[in-house]
This record gives structure tokens, C-alpha cells and sequence, in this order.
């Protein structure tokens, strides 16, 4: 199917995927909403976010979002808490694989006139691949001879470490060629949200949280939510759920 050919009614339709296989966006018929109110831990990060996507809502200035840091803290759960929060005020969002990053212009051209307001979502950005593509990213995000879109953002996720992206933003790095493009790219979200490693506190609240009403003995339930994170190597939002899943057949 060539691109274009397939028309989305936005108004009926939350969200969409770009499918690379087949050359079309795919609207979402089950999206995964999260609920803002089960991500613990990162209050100020929603504020700062909600508060970024309310102003691009209303058409004041509004910047692309650059969520970073520690994986399973909750990055790519608040961006779907995004989409939750604000759909009924005319949000609608496309997820993009960053492999598929060339095909930006293509689908902005697409939603340029709608009336709806459109955060192209790009999860796991590696600002240790130097793909052409990015360069594509680079002129979305401030425009090239033709003004960028003015109700379309981007709000991209990555997994690269406090130490790296920070000494690129700071310019602290070798500037090697390569360096350099994955600095500019960095630069150019206007809003960076670092997302540090859970600590044990966060973490058992969040297993308090989905285990209400299940146990009965909260002492016990820390010391094996303690063990199983420690076995898989970290406390986040993302091993209290399997935690949670791991108990299942367990549960009442």
C-alpha cells in the first residue's frame, strides 16, 4: 500500500504506528493507556511534561521533549500517560521506530492541516547510532527553509547514560565528527527530562500500590520484591510489574 493511500478519521482514531513493511500508518484500535496517576516517582518530570503539552494545546510555545536516563523508569509510560491525559482535548499521537526516522517529512505532510495537534512519539533513540536518518530528525525538529510544523512534536525516549548525553550537551566530549551530530541532535529538544535509577523506597511503593488488597503480610512482600529486583539487576516501575506478574498465580 503506497503512503497516503490509507486516510485516518483522527477524529474517532487516538493514535496511529508507522508500519515500515508496508508503507502506511496503521491507526491503533486498542491503545495502551496509562493511567497518570500509577506512575510514581517522577512528579516533577509529569508536571514539567503536562505542563509543555497543555502550552503546545493551546498554541503558545511548546518544546520537542527529550526523555532520557535509567531504563524502566517510567520514560515511555509517560509519554502513553500523555496521550491519556489530553486526548479528549484534541491529542492525537503517531509512533515512529527510529529506524524509520526517514520517513518524518512524509507523515508531518500528511497532518500539516488537520485541526487535531500531534506528538510524533520515537521510542529508544540510540544517540550512539550516526544514521543518516538523524539528520532527517535534526530538520523536524527546527525546520529548514520551510517552518516546521505548527502542531506537530516530538517527544523522543533514550536509554543513553547521565554521563554521555549530559558531556554532550556540556560539549565536554572529544568533538569528533560523529560526537558532534549526536550533540546538535541532543540540543535541539527544548525540553530534557533526566530519568535517574528508582530508588528502594519508590520502588516498594510501587509494588505497595499494585498489591493492595492482595496481601496481607507487607513485610514479607518488600523482602521478595527486594530479592526479585535485585536479581534482575535494578528497582524500577517496569520490575515491580513483573514482579507483580511473577506472584499471579500465587494470588487470591
Amino acid at each position: 500500500m503506497a503512503f497516503g493511500k490509507l486516510t485516518i478519521d483522527w477524529r474517532s482514531t487516538l493514535a496511529a504506528v508507522w508500519r515500515s513493511n508496508r508503507h502506511f500508518l496503521k491507526p491503533i484500535r486498542n491503545v495502551d493507556l496509562v493511567n497518570p496517576d500509577n506512575l510514581q516517582g517522577i512528579d516533577e518530570h509529569k508536571e514539567k511534561l503536562f505542563r509543555n503539552t497543555e502550552h503546545f494545546l493551546r498554541g503558545k510555545p511548546a518544546s520537542h521533549a527529550l526523555l532520557w536516563g535509567a531504563s524502566g523508569a517510567g520514560k515511555s509510560s509517560l509519554i502513553k500517560a500523555i496521550l491519556t491525559r489530553y486526548h479528549t482535548y484534541g491529542l492525537r499521537m503517531i509512533q515512529i521506530s527510529k529506524d524509520d526516522l526517514g520517513v518524518l517529512v512524509d507523515i508531518t505532510d500528511e497532518i500539516v492541516d488537520s485541526h487535531h495537534r500531534f506528538i510524533i512519539y520515537c521510542d529508544d533513540l540510540d544517540f550512539d547510532e550516526g544514521k543518516s536518518e538523524y539528520r532527517m530528525l535534526k530538520s523536524i525538529l527546527e525546520g529548514t527553509l520551510e517552518k516546521p510544523p505548527e502542531n506537530v512534536l516530538i517527544y523522543a525516549t533514550s536509554n543513553c547514560n547521565k554521563t554521555t548525553l549530559e558531556k554532550m550537551l556540556k560539549g565536554e566530549m572529544p568533538m569528533d565528527n560523529v560526537t558532534e551530530n549526536k550533540r546538535l541532535l541532543a540540543d535541539r529538544f527544548g525540553l530534557s527530562l533526566p530519568f535517574h535509577p528508582m530508588n528502594k523506597d519508590t520502588y516498594l511503593d510501587i509494588v505497595d500500590k499494585l498489591f493492595k488488597g492482595r496481601v496481607q503480610d507487607s513485610e514479607l512482600l518488600h523482602q521478595e520484591a527486594t530479592t526479585f529486583a535485585t536479581e534482575r539487576g535494578g528497582q524500577s516501575g517496569r520490575t515491580a510489574r513483573h514482579f507483580f506478574n511473577h506472584c499471579q498465580t500465587g494470588l487470591n
